[in-house]
């Protein structure tokens, strides 16, 4: 058992540290990945690992707890004065939700439903789509989904990227001729707020009792979810946002608990065995649909914000394919983002600052929206049509 935790645990590293080394360029999901596939294949690793590992029952109940402490973080505030960026986010999944009509004839039903919420979120809409595949016997689905997360930060960074670009270079060629800083939009200044009852009684909030309330949330998700018939994971988000609103809990509780690490372990092993059933024979059936998929999915985000009027909401055709891509990439990748445009855009601090002023709250609100919130809820309801 810990020679395989081992294994597992240094696959996970190596795509860590090279993820850091090339600033993320080398996307170290699609590194662990690569690992774990290249084992399997070649027999250097059993098929069992993660089980083997004893990840296989902890990664049971891990997304229940991941998945609360994610909703501790919503600031509904913040994204209620994002609204416009919130709403190009929200309208940028469903328009790829669309695209599944497009995409059942070409790629298959069961493998669709699959990738779907994967293509608009994260780990954790991944990990609920590939074992509700596994679950129902659909092996290649669930390797189709655990490739598509492997590879939608290569599809995505470009994509976001070049508008992002775009955007910069526009308004900094205005400031440049006007010499006069865009107006950034702003929440009248308030009063000193006044400290949360965490804040206030933070010295009671230790690692033992942080994952004691994390797992009773995570109890009541599970039971709202039988008696509703409402995914565990929708009713997890939906009790993390609102308890965190009344002050009485520390932003990502897991993180808080020193428990984060170990709980995200946990959660990617279980997306690992769908890997073992891929044959050598299936890569290139595999390749040609995760393009397909990404094909259509830029061609309907292109369509929809570009051509037609819905980027109006945004107020500008850059700004608004660039949130549109937050689905495929969320936290830190919007963040490195924005960075490398204002990096290699501007002449000076002020520039770098007009245009991080301009593209970094709505890149990090649409990856935040889509990735860490709705994605989970859209998993919740796609895996019921498995």
């Amino acid at each position: 058992m810990f020679f395989y935790l081992f294994l597992c645990l240094l696959f996970f590293g190596i795509g860590d540290f090279l993820g850091t080394l090339t600033k993320a360029k080398l996307s170290a999901v699609f590194v662990s990945l690569l690992l774990f596939l290249v084992g399997f294949m070649t027999d250097l690793i059993p098929d069992d690992i993660v089980k083997a590992a004893g990840l296989a029952e902890i990664g049971k109940w891990s997304v229940l707890f991941i998945v609360f402490s994610m909703g501790t973080t919503i600031n509904l505030k913040e994204l209620l004065n994002e609204w416009r960026t919130l709403v190009t986010a929200v309208l940028s999944m469903i328009f790829v939700m669309l695209s599944a009509c497009v995409m059942i004839p070409l790629v298959g039903t069961s493998e669709t439903i699959v990738s779907i919420p994967i293509i608009n979120g994260g780990i954790v809409a991944t990990q609920i789509m590939t074992s509700a595949a596994m679950e129902q016997g659909l092996t290649m689905a669930a390797a189709l989904g655990t490739i598509v997360y492997a590879v939608q930060k290569f599809f995505g960074t470009p994509f976001a990227s070049n508008f992002g670009l775009r955007e910069a270079r526009a308004i900094v060629e205005e400031y440049r001729r006007t010499g006069v800083k865009p107006v950034v939009p702003g929440v009248a200044p308030e009063g000193e707020a006044k400290p949360t009852f965490f804040e206030t009684h933070k010295k009671y909030y230790g690692n033992f009792t942080s994952l004691a309330i994390t797992a009773f949330f995570a109890w009541v998700s599970f039971v709202l979810g039988k008696w509703t018939g409402l995914s565990a994971t929708i009713w997890a988000l939906l009790l993390g946002t609102a308890v965190s609103c009344t002050g009485m809990l520390p932003k990502n509780i897991l993180k808080h608990a020193n428990s984060a690490g170990i709980f995200n372990v946990a959660v990617f092993a279980t997306i690992i065995p769908s890997l073992a059933q891929i044959e050598l024979g299936d890569l290139g059936a595999l390749g040609v649909k995760t393009i397909v998929m990404f094909a259509i999915t830029f061609a309907v985000l292109y369509l929809f914000f570009y051509i037609l009027p819905f980027w109006k909401i945004l107020g500008s055709k850059n700004l608004a394919m660039g949130v549109s891509a937050g689905q495929l990439l969320g936290f830190p990748a919007t963040y490195l983002i924005v960075n490398e445009v204002a990096q290699a855009v501007a002449e000076n601090e002020t520039e770098r600052q007009i245009i991080t002023d301009r593209l970094m709250p709505k890149y990090l609100v649409s990856g935040f929206a889509t990735v860490t919130s709705l994605s989970v809820v859209a998993a919740g309801f796609f895996e019921k049509l498995l």
